[in-house]
């Protein structure tokens, strides 16, 4: 695979794991580290959660309006413009890393790409809004494009654990994964992506039941085998809480061994909350697996 070269950043694959930290701009977030608000002070919380992953060891700061938890509310694309787009201006004047806008609306996308984003990380692979494809390729922006079979119908909630899904059908749960990858890739393309700027994510906790999730993640050489670099977004995710019966402030050793069979099983990048230690966890298993 070729390396990504980026606003003076290169993605080399293969010589070693990126780690990606999330931000949160949200009330709702599973996780409970969301920094809503579009007031300064939302803004400078943003901030200095985005400077202390920078001197953590975060690669990619992955900026995000709108919860994807199981019952989350949707938010209309101008409240996710007001939350996202000063964070992002923010960022990008003051860190010299590479910013991703976790969204699926092309507006959203769009106007954080004009704020100083560089990545466009779309949950839903480019099937929900149809012009966002068309927007990472005017804009040069590479995309992450995740597998997501997300129904509210099949999503399960418990107070302490919080949501998970059940009773999601696939035929073959590898088989099904990579088809539906490669329909977003197809979509990519025909808008004009650059297949180098294309990034896959199998969408651990995205429409799997935990049982589907754990297979996935010890079966994720056989996404890295389509060819693409892969992310892998395991971090406090209800599959690891459901496993160990710990709420998500519990989940660090439980993501920590998630994220290191990840990136034995091929993860190019790993989207984490707890970015210091998942950056060691990175480091650590790049020791001994990329010798």
């Amino acid at each position: 695979m070729q390396p990504l070269t980026l606003h003076g950043h290169t993605l080399d694959w293969g010589s070693r794991t990126y780690v990606m930290g999330i931000l949160n701009l949200t009330t709702d977030s599973f996780s409970g580290d969301g920094l809503a608000g579009v007031d300064n002070l939302g803004v400078e919380r943003a901030l200095a959660r985005g400077l202390r992953f920078a001197q953590e060891g975060a690669d990619i700061l992955d900026v995000g309006g709108e919860s994807t938890r199981p019952g989350a509310q949707p938010v209309s694309a101008e409240q996710e413009m007001a939350q996202v787009v000063p964070v992002v201006q923010a960022l990008a004047r003051e860190l010299d890393l590479l910013i991703s806008v976790d969204t699926y609306k092309a507006s959203v996308a769009e106007a954080a790409l004009q704020a100083g984003a560089h990545i466009i990380n779309d949950v839903w692979g480019l099937k929900v809004d149809p012009a966002l494809a068309e927007v990472a390729a005017q804009h040069g922006a590479p995309v992450i494009l995740m597998h997501n079979r997300s129904s509210w119908a099949h999503a399960e909630i418990k107070d302490r654990l919080g949501g998970h899904y059940v009773g999601i059908p696939y035929e073959n749960l590898l088989e099904d994964v990579r088809r539906e990858l490669l329909e977003s890739v197809a979509i990519a393309r025909q808008a004009g992506v650059p297949e180098e700027q294309i990034i896959l994510d199998p969408g651990i906790g995205f429409g799997k039941t935990v049982e589907q999730n754990l297979e996935l993640l010890d079966r994720l050489d056989e996404i890295r085998a389509l060819g693409y670099p892969v992310l892998l977004g395991p971090s406090r995710k209800s599959f690891i809480g459901y496993t160990l019966n710990l709420p998500p402030d519990q989940r660090l050793e439980g993501t920590a061994a998630a994220t290191a069979v990840g990136i034995a099983r091929g993860a190019d990048i790993v989207r984490v909350h707890d970015v210091a230690f998942m950056a060691r966890v990175a480091r650590m298993t790049d020791a001994i697996v990329r010798r």
